[in-house]
């Protein structure tokens, strides 16, 4: 009987950072033409197992062999040589390149007298965008592009070097549902190709749709590998957390008494999107928005924040115009975001975990210019244990931090300011579904203590679980404002959550293309 040739073969890898073991004597096996989840939750070790296949971290024991050959050397170099590309959690984008500079950084097209060739690789990077059926011109400047567009940008930038091995961290977070469905048709083409596909994600939907088989990793241990047909969602989820859960359908929706409006919009418009929105969110609520990308979400989030300028309209808080000129006087009015982006937008990740949580509340830790160090603690440690964020000490830094980790440390750093309005845009990107639930449960206990939140979410089943009205937006627009309750399918029995929450969820699905349709009507009437 012959051994199988793995695409990729790793056995008994073991890697630690300081006092922290990653991984703990793990294999790892991959068959040429799968699609192979990689499952775990925050901390698990699949961001690092990954990391030293594409030869990132170097391993303290264990053996790698791609397409059945051992790897001599562990470096980024060898791993490419090998076949190997991967698209990182954080992206590796340089912001001030265009599209077309990115997708072949180190690979750059020639003209034939050797100078590089921009309009060659522009040509090329077209193509690939083509390939995959989306819109994004490979003469933008990356850095003025939205997270989805940055996000496909380095998957073609990962397809466009013809891999053997083409591994995807978290790859949709921050797509619409359109463009999961053409990356996944993608997907399926490279697997009929022969190409091996590790994909990480804690969306489990997606698992289901897209995995041949799944290998679970928890606390730096490998669990288990099996056919996806062998693991429900129930048992993947139980693997993963170390207990039986159902996810989100766990979440209990208490309801919370409404209080007076804390922040108001009145007819606001961006340069470009939002158009003409009026929203009313009031204390002890949470208002989901709802929408592809593009529709206007993030950017009526940073319209709120500061960030981006208002072009007409009012913004009123508790009652009061407010005149945002920046984001300083949007915090002063109490207002905090939880962004998108959290490596760009939400953390320094060279400094430590103290250093980004107190941040935004520098003058309540300090006396007389002076930071008070036992302060300091006190706030970093409390949200530590509120959040339950997994790191060796609060001094460490943050890039040292799984995402979820990190993404956690961002939602601190705004908790610890105490803002009476929270605008929270994909506050679960990057989190295993234990997290996700805790984070949701927050979401509600923030709400019950008077907070008014504004909750954007690109997982529908998040919003369903946390919201208790959703606006839907397409183009820009506000096109509908649904109470949670009438999501709800009274043929259903009210404790069978997991039913009800499907249903639920299909129905906002319907809702969200009947909202597209809407506009694109009206526009073409116009």
């Amino acid at each position: 009987m012959t051994t199988p040739t793995y695409a990729v073969d790793m056995r008994g890898i073991s890697k630690h950072f300081g006092g922290v073991q990653a991984l703990i004597n793990v294999d790892f096996q991959v068959e040429p033409g799968e699609v192979h989840a990689l499952l775990g939750g925050n901390g698990a070790g699949k961001s690092t197992i990954l990391k030293v296949l594409n030869g990132v971290h170097v391993p303290d024991e264990g053996t790698i062999s791609v397409g059945g050959r051992q790897l001599a050397e562990i470096s980024p170099e060898a791993s490419q040589a090998a076949g190997i590309a991967m698209i990182f959690q954080e992206m590796s984008l340089i912001p001030t390149l265009t599209v077309a500079q990115n997708v072949f950084l180190t690979r750059e097209a020639k003209s034939s007298f050797g100078f590089i060739d921009d309009r060659k690789a522009e040509e090329r990077a077209a193509e690939l965008f083509k390939i995959l059926n989306v819109e994004v011109d490979p003469k933008a400047i990356v850095g003025t592009l939205g997270a989805g567009q940055r996000q496909l940008t380095e998957i073609v930038k990962a397809i466009s070097q013809d891999a053997k091995v083409l591994v995807l961290d978290e790859p949709s977070t921050a797509l619409s549902v359109t463009d999961v469905e053409r990356l996944f048709d993608f997907l399926r083409k490279l697997k009929a190709q022969g190409v091996a596909i590790i994909y990480v994600s804690h969306r489990m939907d997606e698992i289901t749709r897209i995995a041949d088989r799944a290998t679970i990793l928890r606390d730096g241990r490998h669990v288990i590998t099996a056919p996806l047909s062998d693991l429900p969602i129930d048992t993947m989820i139980e693997h993963i957390v170390g207990k039986r859960s159902r996810g989100l359908s766990d979440v209990v929706r208490h309801s919370v008494d409404r209080g007076e409006a804390v922040l108001e919009l009145r007819h606001v418009s961006g340069e470009h999107v939002p158009i003409d929105i009026n929203l009313t969110v009031h204390r002890g609520e949470v208002v989901g928005l709802a929408g592809l990308l593009g529709s206007g979400r993030s950017s009526l989030a940073r319209i709120i924040c500061g960030i981006s300028p208002l072009a007409a309209g009012e913004i009123l808080v508790n009652g009061k115009p407010l005149a945002i000129g920046g984001p300083r006087d949007a915090v002063d009015a109490g207002i905090a975001l939880v962004p998108e982006d959290r490596g760009t937008q939400g953390l320094i990740r060279a400094h430590s975990v103290a250093d980004n949580i107190t941040l935004p509340v520098l003058g309540a830790v300090s006396n007389r210019s002076f930071v008070n160090a036992r302060r300091v603690r006190e706030v970093t440690d409390d949200q530590i244990d509120r959040l339950s964020i997994k790191t060796a000490s609060r001094d460490h830094a943050v890039s040292t931090l799984s995402g979820g980790n990190q993404q956690k440390v961002v939602i601190g750093k705004w908790l610890a300011a105490d803002p009476d309005i929270l605008v929270l845009d994909e506050p679960t990107a990057g989190i295993d579904i234990g997290s996700k639930a805790e984070i949701i449960r927050l979401v509600r206990d923030l709400a019950q203590s008077g907070k008014g939140i504004v909750m954007i979410s690109s997982e529908l089943s998040e919003l369903l679980s946390a919201c208790d009205r959703i606006i839907v937006m397409a183009d820009g627009r506000a096109v509908a404002d649904i109470p949670r309750h009438d999501l709800d399918d009274p043929a259903i029995a009210a404790d069978d959550t997991m039913h009800q929450l499907q249903s639920a969820e299909r129905k906002l699905q319907a809702e969200i293309q009947k909202a597209l349709t809407t506009v694109q009507g009206e526009t073409r009437v116009h």
